[in-house]
């Protein structure tokens, strides 16, 4: 997503076994490494011992990091809602128009559960969640993304503030079920298709409340 550098790609060029790095590149490669095995593993089967060696550190260096395992995961949980609260903002900032507003935000959600080495597994999918503080993360940035398309509904229509959340929590708890039901399926139908039928769907739905102020949509 968004081209960047992933934590993974970070850890692929830092992970040399005793090669000093800048404590950020330490903690970023640490933190690519201890994806790649709770994206693997899930967290409870993951080893704090697992992740050093991945990384190709010793043990005491991943602890002057990251003080525990749920630490690791609270870092990683909080880097990849980051991730996908900015793509959902950018997706509602890249046009004015409503209808390729919907398809850019359903691609996102699409984007989120496809790329980034599985992060999207930490999020919606982790087997961590009668954890309070995993729990709380994910909540948060549910909520987050859901105010995000509040403000341009209740723009656009005039609805109120509740009216207005309702229906944007409709439509990104519709885009994140239907983007991983659609990853986790047989692959029949392409991304490019999977997401002109959800927006068709999700459009036919949001078209009927007018613009605020025009008599068209």
């Amino acid at each position: 997503m968004g081209g960047g550098v992933t934590a993974i790609e970070q850890t692929e060029a830092a992970r040399p076994r005793g090669t000093r790095l800048p404590r950020r590149a330490r903690r970023n490669q640490l933190l690519g490494a201890a994806q790649e095995v709770f994206v693997a593993q899930g967290y409870h089967a993951a080893a704090m011992d697992d992740i050093a060696e991945r990384a190709g550190v010793s043990k005491p260096v991943l602890y002057q990091h990251f003080p525990g395992k749920l630490d690791l995961y609270l870092a990683l949980l909080d880097q990849h809602c980051e991730n996908l609260l900015q793509a959902v903002r950018a997706a509602l900032a890249s046009t004015s128009d409503n209808k390729l507003r919907v398809a850019a935000t359903m691609d996102a959600y699409f984007g989120y559960v496809e790329d980034d080495g599985g992060a999207f597994r930490l999020v919606f999918e982790s087997d961590l969640t009668n954890e309070p503080a995993v729990r709380e993360r994910v909540d948060k940035v549910t909520l987050e993304c859901a105010d995000a398309i509040c403000e341009v509904i209740a723009e656009d229509t005039g609805l109120s503030k509740a009216e207005s959340m309702l229906l944007a929590s409709g439509l990104g708890g519709l885009a994140q079920v239907v983007a991983r039901y659609w990853l986790h399926s047989d692959g029949g139908v392409p991304r490019e298709k999977a997401v002109q039928l959800l927006t068709s769907l999700a459009w036919r739905g949001i078209a009927g409340f007018p613009l605020h102020g025009a008599e068209g949509h």
